[in-house]
This record gives structure tokens, sequence and C-alpha cells, in this order.
């Protein structure tokens, strides 16, 4: 922010009697920008724990298993080799499960 230094400066006194002008302007400018929202429109975009989505259909194409990844033994994640912190056998962990 660029500052005026030719501009004429304020007395103690200037500055006592605006600041309550400014103060309850500034406090409506910062009123001024809330929007109002309809409380029940924005609960009905919620999606609540334990909701009923039998009607809902979700289609994702799904990979199998590629050569360079792996199952992660632990948490039972599809991870790339590069994640590979711990082997035991055929169980491969990743970074997260060796932790």
């Amino acid at each position: 922010m660029a500052t005026d230094y030719d501009a004429p400066r304020k007395t103690d006194e200037d500055i006592s009697e605006d600041s309550i002008e400014e103060l309850k302007t500034r406090r409506n400018d910062k009123n001024s920008g809330k929007v109002d929202e309809d409380e029940v429109e924005a609960a009905e975009s919620f999606e609540l724990p334990g909701a009923d989505l039998s009607h809902e259909e979700l289609t994702v194409r799904v990979l199998p298993r590629q050569q360079d990844e792996f199952t992660c033994a632990g948490c039972f994640l599809v991870r790339h080799r590069s994640q590979i912190a711990e082997s035991k056998g055929d169980q491969h962990y990743c970074f997260d499960c060796a932790g």
C-alpha cells in the first residue's frame, strides 16, 4: 500500500474523534460482505453417516493390480513397488504400516 508523505497529518484530537465513526463504518463494511445462506437448503446437501444410499449408483473402472504394484499386508492398499518398506516372505508392508 502506498503512503502519501505529503498529505497533512492528523492530530491526536482528530484521530480520537474520527475513530468512532471509522469503527462504525468498518463494522458495517464487514457485515456487508457476508452472504445470506438458507440454512435449510444447505442442510439438505449434507449426507449423514448411515444414510440410505441404495438408490445411488457409482460407476468406477477398476483395474487389476499391475506388475509394478503390491498389496500391503497391513493396510491392504495397492501401492507401487517403490513403497515397499519391509518384506516377510510373500507379505510386503508399505512405509506407513512398517513405520
